[in-house]
């Protein structure tokens, strides 16, 4: 291999680094608007870290150009409550063409934003629904509290499977 050749990999290699963000190589992704302070990650990358930490996971589905999206998406970046369940959790947000296509991510419709719940294993954690919402969009949350109280159900839910698995 020559020179030119060798210089063009070098080349290839520095706008590779330089021009794509850290966060395509799998760990942490952008936050989309949703906070800064909590540690996001790939819906790919979240299952695997959910099945070797043990933890449940949040999938938080929205779209940059959805009205509904960026009025919850300042409350929950700021809200302090979330934050802090969220060590329980292993945090996953995708926006726009990040949508996963599988239909059990839209298992009441594709509407958003859309807010799920899966076990460490990957599965949808279909009774964990916004109950103070509308019962035709289950996973629809327009609001931090009813987050808040959903994310408390799965840490509870977590807590009484793990004691199952040691009895």
């Amino acid at each position: 291999m020559g020179l030119p050749y060798q210089l063009a990999a070098i080349l290839i290699t520095f706008t590779a680094l330089t021009f794509y963000p850290f966060e395509t190589y799998g760990t942490e992704v952008a936050d989309n608007g949703l906070g800064t302070n909590y540690s996001w990650h790939s819906l790919e990358d979240g299952i695997l870290k959910a099945k070797t930490s043990r933890k449940p996971l949040m999938l938080v589905i929205h779209k940059s150009w959805c009205g509904a999206c960026k009025a919850l998406k300042p409350e929950f970046a700021a809200s302090k409550g979330i934050k802090a369940l969220s060590s329980h959790f292993i945090m996953v947000n995708t926006m726009d063409n990040e949508e996963p296509s599988d239909k059990k991510y839209a298992p009441d419709g594709g509407y958003i934003p859309r807010i799920l719940f899966l076990s460490p294993e990957g599965e949808i954690l279909e009774d964990v629904t916004n109950e103070g919402g509308n019962p035709s969009y289950k996973y629809y949350y327009f609001n931090v509290n009813d987050i808040i109280s959903s994310m408390k159900k799965v840490i509870d839910l977590h807590k009484s499977n793990d004691v199952q698995d040691e009895l």
